[in-house]
């Protein structure tokens, strides 16, 4: 069981962060903000895969123009990602936007900081502040300190201004694309402050590498109690970001999300096409919002042993396979009606159609 450090509680939109509130899971969209109809449809696709935030580029004033209209049919909270401008901060708060991805000491003259911060405490407005190793303040750059502790002291830089216009509501990221760096730079910030910190490990990179380097960051940061709300940042469709994100989450048990899938290594005794049937399996079952155990096991002999744990699972044979329960064999069909036989058992026992 992972003690989880005692932050601050925030905010956005219906989704309360910080505290003893569940780690959210959170993606951006990768869709232009001014093309509010692939927005939308990008948006939902996120929500249906159990995105709880997502974040959209605010680059111009016809993008945060159009989160007016976006705000209203959101099925989740919305987080605008600003750089520079503090128009349009003041333009996406005043036209609904749950919180601000922004960095207060990159907006310009003290007034402009002021504005933007004075509106955002009376809408009760969170703001993130986001440091990224590759784009440090200049006058960090020469100190005699490692990267994470200079990434450290950048967010306190922001951090201070916040606090020095009486200003708390704030979460906090520090990403890099070097695991070892993004590790000690979330464990000093934790030692420094208790507001709720975003996990993420920035230009993670394709599926494949950005998972593993997303999992063994992200998930030594959790281990130590760590992180309040997760991105996995993927060079792929985001929709990805969201499962990769519950997995994460699942394996140290702090987040009980859907359907937790298993499946054995291929090896010697296997007679079926395992690694597709696991992808399938994943496939159909990866929207069912249970909290069930879902195994996939490549041998009739020891399968439904091995897998005893979970609720669900088939094992293959030789042009046929079984179907099992809870270690119990219920079923043993021809390989090519394994996957419907599986779904028609989960249907009867959870009393539901996935039709």
């Amino acid at each position: 069981m992972i003690n989880r450090r005692k932050t601050k509680e925030i905010t956005i939109g219906n989704v309360k962060i910080g505290n003893n509130n569940p780690i959210s899971v959170q993606s951006m969209c990768n869709t232009d903000t001014r093309d509010i109809e692939k927005t939308s449809r990008q948006i939902r696709e996120l929500a249906d895969a159990g995105c709880e935030l997502v974040r959209l580029a605010v680059l111009n004033e016809d993008a945060a123009d159009a989160i007016k209209t976006l705000v209203k049919t959101s099925p989740v909270p919305l987080i605008a990602d600003i750089h520079f401008d503090y128009k349009l901060a003041v333009q996406c708060i005043n036209n609904g936007i749950s919180a601000l991805r922004l960095n207060p000491g990159n907006i310009g003259k003290r007034e402009n900081v002021e504005t933007v911060v004075k509106l955002a405490k009376q809408q009760k407005t969170p703001i993130r502040i986001g440091v990224n190793a590759g784009s440090l303040d200049k006058n960090l750059q020469d100190l005699e300190v490692s990267l994470a502790e200079k990434m450290v002291e950048s967010a306190m830089s922001h951090v201070r201004i916040l606090e020095d216009l009486d200003f708390d509501l704030i979460k906090i990221s520090l990403k890099s694309s070097d695991v070892l760096t993004t590790i000690k730079a979330y464990e000093l910030m934790s030692q420094r402050v208790d507001y709720p910190l975003h996990l993420g490990i920035t230009e993670a990179g394709t599926l494949k590498n950005g998972l593993i380097k997303s999992s063994v960051g992200m998930g030594a940061i959790l281990a130590m109690g760590i992180g309040d709300t997760i991105r996995v940042s993927l060079t792929e469709n985001p929709v990805e970001e969201v499962y990769a994100g519950y997995e994460i989450l699942k394996s140290l048990k702090l987040r009980n999300h859907g359907v937790n899938f298993v499946s054995c290594p291929t090896c010697g005794r296997t007679q079926i096409d395992l690694i597709n049937l696991a992808k399938q399996v994943e496939n159909r079952f990866k929207n069912l919002d249970y909290p069930i155990t879902i195994a996939t096991m490549g041998c009739v002999v020891n399968g439904p042993g091995e897998a005893k744990h979970a609720d669900f699972g088939i094992a293959g044979g030789i042009g046929e396979g079984l179907v099992f329960k809870k270690g119990e064999i219920v079923a043993k069909v021809p390989e090519k009606d394994l996957l419907n036989k599986l779904e028609e058992v989960i249907s009867e026992s959870l009393n539901i159609s996935l039709k």
